[in-house]
């Protein structure tokens, strides 16, 4: 495709890899470099990896994750969780996730949890804590070294399967001050309905705390409504079954149901992870993923990574399957960035002077980009000297 042919605000790879980007929904234990995960394995002596090849490791994570097989993915994140049992691996991998997402683009990311899963190695819940902490702290300072800015924000997870969500939500709590900005819930949605850690979200809106919510990935509309009907979500993990709750009819038009006009009017987040979508199966193709009419629609939708390790993603090949799918310029690629940063669980004013000083600038800047090329690729050659 030529320049001249190029749309408006198209951007391109490399702009989409520079453009300031926010990451609301990633998981630590779903983002690790395959690499690590060997060297991890060697040092802490686990010897269940599938391979210690770190190319082909990192295949067989992909590829299991694509299997359609439940037992096979959920099999990907024992062996992560199996290498991140020590304050070191902690340290390392939280390190790491700085680092990577920053040279992404990312100037903005919270990133989630389980500190129950980390306890095998003798570690209490608070060591967790700061142990990952300080990773993602050690991380921020080498990205700007290296000419990257970032800010993350952790989002400590309670298993929803287990019985520790108030001793969670209350670790949370505790460390709000400390690069804690929120609570979530995770796993199997089926069977397993948020109201049953009613405690333990009673307990953050009493302490005028922040929480997200896995629901509307599998389980459909009823786990959206409990989420914030019951529980009181600031966001929704994902969210993308909202669309079970909206009728497109043959002329075009459309007509949302009362819980999707809630969800649209309240202005509340939905956490969508296309590419994470396309292996559960919450969609079949990125074309096909509701988030081109939940843009339409104007709902609050944000991009986001789920799995980066199991999803073979970034936040800019997020943006590239978008791009490539339904046409986003860098005014669509803005606006899910400003959404996001709006839904951020740091101050309001810190959430602006991100946008403003950071976030609209540098859009402005890409798209001056394009405007410059597009004028020298089509303005006349200038006469030789005679």
């Amino acid at each position: 495709m030529t320049s001249q042919t190029v749309p408006p605000g198209i951007p391109s790879s490399d702009q989409i890899r520079r453009a300031p980007k926010v990451l609301l929904h990633d998981h630590l234990d779903g983002g690790l470099r395959p690499a690590t995960v060997v060297d991890l394995a060697r040092e802490s002596g686990y010897t269940q990896l599938p391979d210690t090849d770190p190319d082909k490791l990192g295949l067989w994570f992909r590829e299991a994750a694509d299997s359609g097989s439940l037992e096979r993915y959920l099999e990907t994140f024992s062996h992560t969780v199996g290498v991140m049992q020590t304050r070191q691996a902690l340290v390392r991998v939280a390190r790491e996730c700085a680092q990577d997402l920053a040279a992404d683009g990312v100037v903005y990311a919270e990133v989630r949890y389980a500190p129950e899963q980390h306890l095998e190695g003798g570690l209490s819940l608070q060591e967790v804590v700061e142990a990952v902490d300080e990773g993602f702290r050690e991380g921020e300072r080498l990205a700007l070294a290296e000419g990257h800015r970032i800010r993350i924000g952790a989002l400590l997870t309670a298993m929803r399967h287990a019985a520790r969500a108030l001793e969670i939500a209350e670790l949370a709590n505790a460390y709000r001050d400390a690069g804690v900005v929120g609570f979530d819930i995770a796993g199997a949605e089926a069977g397993y309905p948020p109201t049953r850690h009613l405690d333990a979200f009673e307990y953050l809106k009493r302490e005028n705390n922040h929480f997200t919510i896995h629901a509307g990935e599998a389980f459909g509309l009823p786990s959206i409504w409990q989420a914030l009907q019951w529980c009181g979500a600031d966001r929704l993990g994902h969210g993308v079954r909202i669309i079970d709750d909206i009728r497109v009819r043959e002329d075009g038009t459309v007509e949302l149901g009362r819980l999707a006009s809630y969800v649209r009017d309240k202005r509340i987040p939905l956490e969508l992870c296309p590419s994470s979508n396309l292996q559960t199966g919450a969609a079949p193709s990125y074309e096909e993923h509701p988030i081109g009419l939940l843009r339409r629609l104007h709902f609050r939708a944000t991009v986001n990574t789920d799995n980066r390790l199991m999803s073979h993603t970034s936040m800019s090949r997020e943006f590239e399957h978008l791009v490539e799918a339904f046409g986003y310029t860098l005014d669509d690629m803005q606006w899910f960035t400003v959404n996001g940063m709006k839904s951020a669980f740091i101050p309001f004013d810190e959430r602006l002077a991100m946008i403003n000083d950071v976030i609209k600038p540098g859009y402005a800047a890409l798209k001056s980009e394009w405007l410059f090329r597009q004028t020298a690729s089509t303005s006349p050659s200038a006469p030789s000297e005679g």
